[in-house]
């Protein structure tokens, strides 16, 4: 009898605190329901899913042909300004909630887990920032993606390994061509001993045209990697 009237008060509790202290879905901006998590229920069903980790020939994995020997690359969902995507690519980016990229790295992590093309990662590498900018951020948002796919896959992460050596100026103006060359010789690598002869998985937020992947992938190659395979949140279309 106690223990089912503490039960009623710790729930009745809970849903006065759910009431005077909400969370909000980080999709919408509505207040979450006791059950949901970061994104509510309508938001999660409506999200733009792109299948790509079932689809080898995908439109990221096409955009980088050519330009560098990768094993495989995909991005979770479709990014379109103004949309739900971009809204928590924003809390997550610049809101300070990390918690958004641990839970879309578990589900990034679980389709990657099905996908045979990356059924042997050694380690998980997101792409770095600069440490003026992690500074003033205070963290990295693609370190929180990369520790969220890595509960779900088992697979070590660290964000010691890829350094970016150089700050660049803004690439969202540039074309494809000056972004790459933006990003020639930004990226290095400490401790390589970790990285020769493994599987690499390299993780970012949004891909664009992808030349800042780019360079992070040929570091890691050039200096022993034997593959490189890249999982992002959204793909820019």
């Amino acid at each position: 009898m106690m223990a089912s009237v503490r039960s009623s008060f710790k729930h009745w509790g809970n849903d006065l605190i759910g009431l005077l202290f909400p969370n909000f879905c980080n999709a919408c901006g509505i207040p979450l329901f006791q059950n949901e998590k970061i994104i509510c229920t309508k938001c999660l069903y409506d999200l733009p899913f792109t299948d790509y980790h079932i689809h080898a020939e995908n439109r990221v994995a096409k955009q980088l042909w050519g330009r560098l020997p990768l094993n495989a690359a995909m991005a979770m969902l479709y990014f379109r300004k103004g949309a739900k995507v971009q809204n928590l690519i924003h809390s997550l980016k610049y809101n300070s909630k990390t918690d958004v990229g641990i839970f879309l790295g578990n589900m990034l992590g679980e389709r990657l887990k099905i996908s045979p093309v990356y059924n042997d990662i050694d380690l998980i590498i997101p792409v770095p920032l600069h440490h003026k900018k992690l500074r003033l951020r205070g963290y990295n948002q693609s370190s929180y993606i990369a520790e969220g796919i890595a509960e779900k896959m088992d697979v070590l992460f660290d964000e010691s390994v890829l350094i970016r050596a150089i700050s660049t100026e803004s690439q969202t103006k540039k074309s494809r061509y000056s972004r790459y060359e933006n990003m020639k010789a930004v990226f290095k690598t400490n401790n390589a001993q970790s990285i020769i002869g493994k599987h690499i998985l390299l993780v970012d937020d949004v891909i664009t045209t992808g030349a800042t992947l780019e360079a992070c992938a040929n570091a890691l190659i050039e200096n022993g990697a034997s593959k490189v395979s890249i999982a992002a949140l959204a793909f820019a279309e």
